[in-house]
């Protein structure tokens, strides 16, 4: 496998070749499932994909950083962040291809 970023369009093609079913409703999918991912993480929190690993959302405090170019400090507002940890299958694939 190439160093590149796997892309949408790369997900529903290998779809199409993997289940069968017609381009547009392979996108349809993929974009369906993405939509249920985004929609659980905002209800709940966090999504468990089994043998795929965990998104959590996560909350980051209001905090004081600095423009890396000027120096000057700025105040960085809270927010929600979404972290992804991998399951212990998915690690050892990934470190089996290596």
């Amino acid at each position: 496998m190439s160093n590149k970023t796997l892309t949408r369009a790369e997900l529903t093609d290998a779809l199409v070749r993997e289940i069968g079913l017609p381009r547009q409703e392979c996108s349809d999918l993929l974009d369906r499932t993405i939509d249920l991912v985004g929609l659980a993480l905002s209800e709940t929190g966090m999504v468990k994909l089994s043998r795929f690993g965990n998104f959590i959302v996560r909350k980051k405090s209001e905090r004081q950083g600095r423009n890396p170019k000027t120096g000057i400090g700025a105040e960085i507002s809270a927010r929600n962040v979404v972290t992804f940890c991998s399951s212990p299958i998915l690690k050892k694939r990934v470190d089996s291809d290596s």
